[in-house]
């Protein structure tokens, strides 16, 4: 376990200091899906970097990432890498130093090790199940705000907002109407751990791939704050659209009560599972 963390530590520092040399060297930039889903040639070189390094670590190991590196896990405790190489595309094209590399290991459906690197503030986030979560060696633990009122709570847009209903707008507003502060920076899995070092209180998103908060999820539980599905139950496996709820445990429900009425079929539907 210890080597899959110090492997998954290492590789991401190595990412991290990659997406540094690019803001100051400048990249090429191209477009996804849509006109806002935006892609540099450092989102690739950080991708292959990572797969790279954990591919000749542990050969017998699966590996999902978002640009497209996938690989098959042939490991029979089912061991597979969930990778976002560039989380915050959008901030990284514009020069905004609020991105990430998130890499997470997961057995089976349960995370195990979760690593996040911000290379701007020379900051790491570290995970492993059952030891706790850590800022640069310093462990983390969630904030106490007991209400929502009392709470800074995050969250995101989906790249299909343009023309999908299910867009985060009505629950933004819900919010803002309920808590202390509303920050929006582009890397769910910056956002997930500032939940656990309780910078943030709480967290809301939907349609999040499963490399987007692989990592983070670990570091919120481990820092002893609570991750569900956006309608409280269990995340259990990770799906190609995951809607999340994650805060410091004592305003959950406060947050899942908030949203339930601003629901739709639509904003329950989680897409297949991701093997």
């Amino acid at each position: 376990m210890t080597n899959f963390l110090e492997t998954a530590k290492e590789i991401a520092l190595e990412a991290g200091a990659l997406l540094r040399k690019g803001q100051e060297d400048g990249f090429s930039l191209d477009r996804k899906s849509t006109s806002i889903d935006l892609v540099t040639e450092y989102d690739q070189m950080a991708e292959e970097l990572v797969v790279g390094g954990l591919t000749k670590a542990f050969p017998d190991h699966g590996i999902v990432a978002e640009e497209g590196s996938s690989v098959a896990c042939r490991h029979p405790d089912g061991y597979r890498w969930y990778i976002d190489p560039l989380d915050g595309t959008n901030n990284f094209a514009h020069h905004i130093p609020q991105f990430s590399v998130s890499i997470a290991l997961y057995k089976e459906d349960e995370p195990i090790v979760g690593v996040v690197c911000d290379p701007m503030r020379n900051e790491l986030f570290w995970a492993q199940k059952g030891e706790g979560a850590y800022l640069n060696g310093r462990r983390l633990s969630v904030s106490d705000a007991p209400t929502v009122e009392h709470s800074i709570l995050a969250s995101g847009f989906p790249y299909d907002r343009h023309h999908d209903s299910v867009d985060n707008l009505t629950q933004m507003g819900v919010f803002l109407k309920k808590c202390q502060g509303f920050r929006r920076f582009g890397s769910c899995a910056l956002d997930l751990s500032f939940v656990a070092s309780a910078r943030y209180d709480g967290f809301w998103e939907f349609k999040l791939s499963s490399w987007d908060l692989a990592a983070g999820l670990l570091l919120v539980t481990e820092a002893g704050g609570k991750v569900t599905r956006i309608d409280g139950s269990p995340m259990g496996y990770l799906t190609e659209k995951n809607h999340v709820v994650v805060s410091n445990g004592l305003i959950h429900q406060e947050m899942l009560d908030l949203l339930k009425p601003t629901l739709t079929e639509a904003h329950l539907r989680t897409g297949e599972r991701v093997l």
